[in-house]
């Protein structure tokens, strides 16, 4: 693409900020150009986010009716699926999954309940509870 094809249009889910796409210049060198962002972008990052949302929810009733952790709730609604909170505690994967039951979150110690709480940019208490 080249530099007078930056996409300018617009998009509201960067809240009128800009972000750096890269362009080829006149002299054929790729080069990072500001661009607002365009509609197709828009849609596509909207359909992301109802998805994640659809998710959180559908979490969230699982976890009122005792069938998940709290924590498998708010990794759904910090926007994070288990590769990610793994990544962000230095938990393995599969610790983390087991972690989603009920009864093992039931059981977690304090350190590990921090490590979470941490990660998701929450307090411990709030971590142990379903709004």
């Amino acid at each position: 693409m080249d530099i007078d094809d930056v996409p300018q249009e617009g998009n509201a889910t960067l809240s009128g900020l800009r972000k750096a796409v890269y362009a080829r210049d006149e002299k054929g060198e790729i080069v990072a150009v500001a661009s607002r962002g365009w509609e197709v972008e828009e849609i596509v990052t909207q359909q992301a986010v109802d998805a994640m949302k659809e998710q959180a929810n559908a979490t969230l009733a699982r976890a009122r009716a005792g069938l998940s952790s709290p924590l498998e709730y708010w990794m759904h609604e910090k926007r994070m699926d288990v590769a990610l909170l793994a990544q962000s505690t230095g938990l393995w994967q599969w610790r983390v999954r087991r972690h989603l039951r009920l009864e093992r979150f039931n059981k977690l110690s304090d350190k590990l309940l921090s490590i979470y709480a941490e990660a998701l940019g929450m307090r411990v208490d709030q971590l142990k509870s379903l709004p």
